[in-house]
């Protein structure tokens, strides 16, 4: 007899995991024969540099990297990853206490509420987000507050505005500059207007920094720990994935507070066995020597953006050209939904890409377009839309 299986509360009230629903509807397309012009999910299709590639080769070819990786990290990665930090921020990090490194930034993200929420505690996220800050909170038992990114606010939170019933059982507030979905960038004025709210409130501050390495005509993102005090209330998340096309390497890093990362190291020694040496040993040598690969991917990203938002424009959309990150966050045009127009892209077009309302509410009204398909596919995506009915 079949035993009765029921998923867990806390699955019921996950949505579809947004980007698992448009892989699910691209396999569909290309079943049927389409030819699919995929800008939905963030993954780079230039190819890890080959450098870091042969470096992994090396270290895993060596009999001592096959064991148990150590939960904290390898003393020389972490110290590899400090040197970075100060070099690319001016900021010195304690190797031993302030750095943890992370199967991707996205499972430390997912965790750390498990480190420092309690079941009914409130978490500040921004709308639209990155899905894990909801998710990972909802697992922890917490519950959701939303901070409106609106355009006309730059796509920055309103603190004045949070709702002051649910910033007194507020512990964490989840921030993300250069944005995901939305492309934005913050100044470090924000970040100190956001340190200083978090210390009259007794806020934590989850700083989301994966995009920090990729930005355009010369700006240069700064982190949360720029920001005066930023290390007293702050950890800030980093990762390898989209720095060095190494999204499925699962290779990133936690810096900041000392408490709060011994606190996320804690719940990680109880979940996983940390990351296997030789990609360690891969990550250092990225850290060290890809500076001119990453501008190397800077320069390409940058020429798809201009194709593509040049494009959008000349047919008539309202979009602007981003700052950084490789996304590029369009309204939609006036008689559709945000998943009415994907859907007809799909459709009709064979084209991929999010609806906004896909990472909240408040992304309602916008597409996002990952600029990770070459140029010319990109000037033929654009062919495509100018000749749909």
């Amino acid at each position: 007899m079949t035993i009765t299986i029921n998923p867990a509360e806390r699955l019921k009230k996950l949505p579809p995991y947004l980007f698992a629903e448009i892989d699910r509807l691209k396999r569909e397309a290309k079943a049927k024969g389409k030819d699919i012009i995929d800008l939905g999910v963030g993954d780079p299709d230039i190819p890890t540099p080959a450098f870091i590639i042969e470096e992994l080769y090396r270290a895993a070819k060596d009999p001592s990297n096959h064991r148990y990786a150590l939960d904290a990290g390898m003393p020389v990665f972490r110290e590899e990853i400090a040197r970075w930090y100060d070099k690319r921020f001016g900021v010195k990090l304690d190797s031993q206490t302030e750095i943890l490194p992370l199967i991707g930034s996205k499972e430390g993200i997912a965790h750390l509420p498990l480190a420092v929420i309690n079941p009914g505690d409130v978490v500040l996220v921004p709308d639209p987000c990155y899905p894990p800050y909801k998710s990972g909170t909802w697992f922890a038992g917490g519950e959701v507050s939303i901070m409106p990114l609106e355009e006309e606010n730059g796509f920055l939170p309103n603190f004045a505005e949070i709702d002051p019933s649910a910033l007194k059982e507020a512990k964490l507030m989840f921030l993300n500059y250069p944005n995901n979905p939305t492309a934005a960038v913050a100044p470090v004025e924000f970040y100190q207007d956001a340190v200083e709210y978090a210390r009259r409130h007794d806020l934590i501050i989850a700083s989301d920094a994966a995009y920090s390495e990729m930005a355009y005509d010369g700006y240069r993102p700064v982190s949360l720990l720029n920001a005066k005090c930023g290390k007293d209330v702050g950890i800030e998340f980093h990762s390898l994935s989209k720095t060095f096309n190494m999204t499925g390497w699962r290779v990133g890093f936690a810096v900041g507070n000392p408490e709060l990362i011994k606190l996320l190291a804690k719940v990680k020694s109880n979940i996983d066995s940390g990351i296997f040496q030789a990609i360690q040993f891969a990550g250092i040598r990225a850290l060290k020597d890809g500076d001119d690969a990453v501008r190397k991917n800077i320069a390409v990203y940058q020429d798809r953006r201009d194709v593509l938002v040049d494009g959008l424009e000349k047919l008539g959309w309202k979009v602007s050209k981003p700052k950084a990150t490789f996304y590029v966050w369009a309204s939609v045009p006036a008689g559709y939904t945000s998943a009415e127009l994907c859907s007809k892209l799909l459709k009709d077009a064979s084209i991929v890409v999010t609806p906004g309302n896909g990472f909240g509410a408040n992304g309602e009204g916008y597409i996002r377009f990952a600029c990770t398909v070459s140029k010319e596919r990109i000037l033929e995506m654009l062919e495509r839309i100018k000749n749909l009915k």
